[in-house]
């Protein structure tokens, strides 16, 4: 925890996922002393933690919402300030492809859609560009959707870098920190947290998938968390090279369907499946859903028969009974509510953190007094990306301590030493991809467990022998 001591704040984000990270960061840049509440030992111990990272155009999104301007605004921003925070990004366009007729007659719309929504690079290939492209794909592809701005992002070390920006301009975090319930009273809010209590004129709910049940701290919920479960398959390292764009589908009114993606990390993504459940805690794997899924994809790229899934993961979404964003601006509470964000929250954090932000200026009476830095401190995040030089490729790292990710001790151990160390062993596996390999840590995880030593609760505990 940091600032742990510290009681009183400007500002208090709840919810650590990728769209709290990036507000939290916007107003500690504009130069509010924010604070960020996280029940999990880490960020993006909810919905976050399962995405399929991909960095969107909006070129689908719905004309004239606020969605497709969060998403617009959140790309540009990203493409501005990737470089600086070290946050790399596979850029290699996306196929929206018609595989029937009923699909084929849609592709028109598609491009409209998408020129009406300001991205003119969009447009219709035949199926000859579609297999001059992707050779290896199925035969009986009728034509496609080029989107060419369409890529991959690492979905961990982006919202790790706006965290630790905040920080770097005196932000405070608690992890482990779930907000148990709230009071306002003389223009101040009291947060009860396991943490003990947390003082604010002004709480943004960033709350996802606990969206709802937050909100109702300050007033009966305008709407519903329905979760939406999405399972994924990860293929190993080598079927990555048989595609070259993201391979999407022609979306329904239900899902955007079942995609085929590089990942940042070397392997070839399928997935997601687009299931309702009344649980909000439990994203389990199904056998069954993923023989299907193995099905879906196999369609769509028969040489996946080659290749081992390497792992599969289950997140759900924060879908409401509404499609759209549920942003909202409280100023008679002192409260900003951001609910609803889906799948593409990755991309739109940065253009919602703004987006939040000018609620507050536009819409508020002050209520704190905000300093912007003259200067912007830029941390830099560690390169786990498969495409960039890797912490394995340089001398004195310390040794190869997972060899499917190619994971070094000296990372490991960097991440205690950062900013914000992790508390937890997923935080631990997320930043740096050890045990998340083939072998699931099976070769791996005693070498982990002695570097964790006592740094959290270690689920990997094992007898280090003096």
């Amino acid at each position: 925890m940091k600032n742990e001591n510290k009681k009183n704040w400007d500002v208090i984000v709840i919810g650590g996922g990728v769209v709290g990270c990036a507000v939290h960061r916007q107003f500690a840049i504009a130069g509010a002393n924010a604070l960020l509440l996280e029940r999990g030992g880490d960020i993006l111990s909810g919905a976050s933690k399962a995405n399929s990272a991909l960095l969107h155009t909006g070129f689908d999104a719905p004309p004239g919402s606020l969605e497709l301007e969060c998403i617009q605004n959140g790309y540009r921003e990203f493409m501005a300030i990737k470089d600086k925070m070290n946050l790399p990004l596979l850029q290699t366009g996306a196929l929206v492809i018609a595989w029937n007729e009923e699909q084929l007659a849609k592709l028109p719309a598609i491009v409209e859609q998408a020129h009406q929504n300001g991205v003119m690079d969009v447009c219709l290939v035949d199926k000859e560009e579609v297999y001059r492209r992707e050779p290896k794909l199925a035969a009986g592809a009728l034509a496609a959707v080029s989107v060419p701005g369409e890529g991959v992002m690492d979905p961990w070390s982006s919202p790790l870098a706006y965290l630790t920006q905040a920080v770097k301009h005196g932000a405070g975090y608690a992890f482990h920190c779930e907000v148990e319930s709230g009071s306002f009273n003389d223009g101040l809010w009291t947060l009860k947290t396991k943490k003990g209590e947390f003082q604010a004129p002004l709480v943004i709910n960033c709350a996802g998938i606990n969206g709802d049940i937050v909100e109702s701290i300050c007033h009966p919920s305008p709407f519903q968390i329905k979760p939406r479960k999405g399972q994924f398959l990860v293929y190993d390292k080598e079927a990555a090279a048989d595609i070259n764009a993201i391979i999407l589908p022609v979306p329904t009114a239900i899902t955007k369907g079942v995609l085929l993606a590089k990942t940042i990390f070397g392997n070839l993504l399928l997935g997601p499946t687009a299931e309702e459940q009344e649980d909000r805690w439990k994203a389990e794997v199904d056998e069954n859903v993923l023989k299907d899924l193995i099905r879906q994809g196999s369609n769509m790229l028969p040489s996946l028969h080659n290749y081992s899934v390497t792992a599969t993961y289950a997140g759900l979404r924060p879908a409401t009974e509404e499609k759209h964003y549920r942003i909202n601006d409280y100023p008679e509470k002192q409260w900003i509510c951001v609910g609803g964000i889906r799948s593409t929250g990755l991309t739109s954090a940065l253009g919602v953190a703004k987006h939040v932000l000018a609620l507050y200026q536009n819409n508020f009476s002050p209520l704190f007094d905000m300093s912007p830095p003259a200067e912007l401190i830029w941390p830099k995040m560690p390169m786990l990306a498969e495409h960039e030089q890797r912490s394995y490729q340089t001398e004195h790292n310390g040794g190869i301590v997972c060899h499917c990710e190619r994971v070094s001790r000296n990372e490991i151990e960097a991440i205690f030493d950062s900013d914000i160390p992790p508390e937890c062993l997923g935080g631990l596996r997320r930043r740096t991809r050890a045990m998340m390999g083939r072998c699931n840590g099976f070769y791996c995880s005693h070498k982990v467990a002695e570097i964790i030593n006592h740094r959290f609760e270690n689920t990997l505990a094992v007898e280090v022998l003096k």
